[in-house]
């Protein structure tokens, strides 16, 4: 696999670790974690760190409620991969997730051969995955939230730069970018969480985010 140049941030790592984050953004950290030796190590020392701070706090009076709550949120938080599988697209964590590899997918059109599949919803925040032929360019947008592309399969270039297999692309809301696949046969597979609706440019986008819920 080539060499991962565009990293999960700090702060979303640490928020991974806590178990913090949107069940949509934390598929994409354990997916990306999965395939990112520097990310796995920057996790496990965020881990450790985390169990040294609970280990010197005082007791507290729990609510009653409590237990069910940390179950709760334990149920959402998706398992940490300390290894990537051998063979096909999908990372162990997406695999749970889907059911299978990328055949398993059940993918519905949007346009001009690009597809998706919604994965899970959690308030404002999604996941899904994106399929985009070679060379297709996405609608221009920007963000009302925040926006993490992880490529699985190909590559594209954007704004910031170009992203292939591990790599993944945080997006704000200053973020202004239209996302073109690469050129060279394979096409484009990536997960992409959100926890805001995109803005698009174009009119015929916008009629049609209403129907994909993006």
């Amino acid at each position: 696999m080539p060499a991962i140049r565009h990293h999960v941030p700090d702060d979303l790592l640490m928020g991974y670790a806590a178990g913090v984050l949107h069940q949509a953004f934390d598929l994409v950290v354990a997916t990306h974690v999965s395939l990112n030796d520097d990310a796995r190590v920057r996790l496990a020392g965020y881990e450790e760190l985390g169990g040294a701070v609970l280990s010197d706090i005082s007791e507290a009076e729990l609510a009653p409620d409590s237990l069910e709550q940390t179950l709760a949120k334990i149920s959402r938080m998706q398992p940490t991969e300390r290894s990537a599988p051998t063979g096909g697209v999908f990372p162990a964590p997406l695999r749970k997730m889907v059911g299978g590899d990328a055949s398993a997918v059940k993918w519905k059109s949007i346009a001009r051969g690009t597809k998706q599949a919604l994965l899970c919803a959690d308030g404002d925040a999604t996941a899904r995955l994106l399929y985009i032929p070679a060379g297709q360019a996405m609608p221009e947008h920007s963000h009302r939230g925040t926006e993490m592309t992880l490529v699985l399969q190909g590559g594209y270039s954007s704004e910031d730069g170009h992203f292939q297999r591990g790599d993944l692309e945080v997006a704000g809301q200053q973020t202004h970018h239209t996302p073109i696949a690469d050129d060279d046969g394979e096409d484009c597979i990536c997960l992409v969480a959100t926890d805001g609706r995109l803005r698009f440019d174009g009119l015929l986008p916008r009629i049609a985010q209403v129907f994909l819920r993006i």
